[in-house]
């Protein structure tokens, strides 16, 4: 995570793509294919994406690859965005962190797990 960012930080589409450096277009396709996530908040009730699902490499920043596979697990298990969205920032004693941030900490096999138990 970049320091100019907390773990509550909630990007737009425009942020999203000025920050992985892509055509707002593209991140939409992101999330129509399932690879980003987004939820409605705010006073505007506008499409946000939590800073969380991407990956910080020094100066580049990308979807967390493991992403996409989880949220189609929780897709399969008839979960809403915004149920997806509350699950992958639940604290998990299971992973000793959110599965949002074991995801990025390369623990995908067992975030995997703990959805699958979900049912």
């Amino acid at each position: 995570m970049t320091e100019q960012f907390s773990e509550e930080t909630w990007l737009s589409v425009p942020e999203v793509a000025e920050l992985i450096g892509v055509k707002q277009r593209e991140v939409r396709s992101m999330l129509d294919e399932g690879a980003l996530l987004a939820v409605r908040r705010g006073d505007n009730n506008a499409w946000m994406i939590h800073i969380g699902e991407l990956r910080h490499s020094g100066d580049t920043c990308e979807p967390i690859p493991a992403l996409k596979g989880t949220l189609t697990v929780l897709s399969d298990l008839a979960f809403t965005n915004q149920e997806k969205m509350d699950w992958l920032l639940e604290y998990a004693d299971e992973l000793g962190a959110t599965p949002l941030e074991a995801l990025g900490a390369g623990n995908t096999h067992a975030v995997r797990r703990l959805a699958l138990l979900q049912v």
